[in-house]
């Protein structure tokens, strides 16, 4: 079993402790779509920042220069 890691919340998300889901999925609609997507083919647009790039992420995002999805990777 894989369990979540402890996070030091004040230092990465400043007193915020609320953790959401980025999508509500059923495993049919994973099996349905995912055909689909080979066939299209859907190409995901992905930025991935490094966790001392959180500013500048969120800064890209407010000014709208992120298309598709931004990851923040948070070392383990």
């Amino acid at each position: 079993m894989n369990l979540i890691p402890e996070l030091d919340y004040t230092k990465y998300l400043w007193y915020e402790k609320g953790i959401q889901s980025v999508a509500n999925v059923t495993k049919l609609d994973a099996e349905e779509f995912l055909p689909l997507a080979a066939e299209i083919p859907i190409v995901p647009d992905i930025h991935e920042f490094k966790l001392e790039e959180a500013n500048k992420a969120l800064l890209l995002l407010k000014q709208g220069k992120i298309q598709g999805a931004g990851i923040l990777r948070i070392p383990a």
